[in-house]
């Protein structure tokens, strides 16, 4: 299994984020991905390669152009307004809520900031837009690899991107790689693509980058939006709308749920998905799930996740793993790998 790395993605490394209220170190940090790679090093599982480089026009087929243009752009104006800005992040402070207008983009920075983004957890930084960029090309480079005719690939980047939706950030991400890696399955020719999010927080921007769409089928299992972040989208009954009623699948489940319980939703979305008739598949690896992340409720163990491997594997479909969560930093090396191994 070739794993696409992302060698720029410690570019991004925000200072703080806002979390219950407070400003505190950031759980989302370099290390995570550093972990991962040296995991995969000891157990000699595969290569890891350098992502190949595409137009970013195959990032306009997920996200609009003007937001784009804002992330590629905003440390720039970010400093303009202040050089003392350059040691600082951007964190957003105000946001269009109901009844406010999203067409017009403001004038005043901070607005504009606030336009592109859902939450004060997210820190923009001098790197972040590189990370994220050489990122999409990482799921890029790994959907490709499916095409080329390799089984199974690997996505090893961040920041995250799950959480990102079509013209917003929020959650840690930026660009949304699991729906690149899927809209370019797509564009190649596949007829339908399946994502899966396993999570603990619901992948709201792959949801709703999709959600009208009959081609690309969404199933996530998570934690219950009315106690868990992102809070505001991941409900049993968000089944689709359009086109695309039914090709959507939400399992929340309440914190403190065990791998016994954890795995009969997995089986109800492999189900769900092999019914669509899915040609390829592209799974948000969410690491979170495990009983120790300081920001999750699940409780699979280390151990756990070799089945989920084992059982991903045996849908038989070619599949692209893309890295998304997982905040206990010391362990996401071995939970990520052990997924990997078994599934290989």
């Amino acid at each position: 299994m070739k794993t696409f790395y992302n060698h720029l993605h410690a570019q991004h490394q925000g200072k703080v984020e806002m979390f219950r209220g407070a400003l505190v170190p950031c759980f989302e940090v370099p290390a995570r991905a550093d972990h991962v790679l040296a995991e995969l090093k000891r157990r000699q599982l595969g290569t890891a390669v350098n992502p190949q480089s595409f137009d970013d026009s195959a990032l306009t087929s997920i996200h609009s152009p003007r937001y784009l243009n804002f992330l590629a752009t905003a440390w720039d104006q970010w400093v303009a307004l202040d050089a003392a800005n350059a040691d600082k992040d951007i964190l957003p402070s105000v946001w269009p809520t109901r009844t406010f207008r999203t067409d017009i983009e403001p004038e005043n920075f901070s607005a504009k900031v606030g336009l592109y983004s859902y939450d004060a957890g997210s820190p923009f930084t001098s790197g972040t837009w590189v990370a994220a960029r050489a990122g999409a090309h990482c799921a890029l480079s790994a959907a490709q690899a499916l095409l080329d005719g390799d089984r199974a690939s690997f996505a090893l980047s961040r920041p995250p991107g799950h959480h990102a939706g079509a013209d917003f950030f929020g959650g840690y991400c930026f660009l949304n790689n699991a729906a690149i890696a899927a809209q370019h399955l797509r564009d190649a020719g596949m007829k339908k693509v399946a994502v899966l999010d396993v999570d603990y927080h619901h992948g709201n921007g792959t949801q709703a980058i999709f959600y009208d769409r009959p081609d690309v089928f969404f199933a996530s299992i998570h934690g219950d939006p009315r106690t868990e972040y992102p809070f505001y989208l991941g409900h049993a009954d968000e089944k689709g709308q359009g086109a695309g009623l039914g090709a959507n699948l939400n399992l929340p489940l309440p914190r403190g749920t065990n791998y016994a319980t954890w795995a009969q939703a997995l089986d109800t979305s492999l189900a769900a998905i092999d019914k669509f008739g899915a040609e390829a598949l592209v799974v948000s690896l969410g690491m979170d799930t495990f009983e120790g992340d300081p920001i999750s409720g699940f409780t699979l163990k280390s151990d756990d996740y070799l089945r989920v491997g084992e059982r991903l594997a045996r849908v038989g479909l070619p599949t692209v793993f893309i890295f998304e969560g997982g905040y206990a930093v010391e362990e996401v090396g071995i939970n990520a790998v052990n997924v990997l191994e078994a599934f290989a």
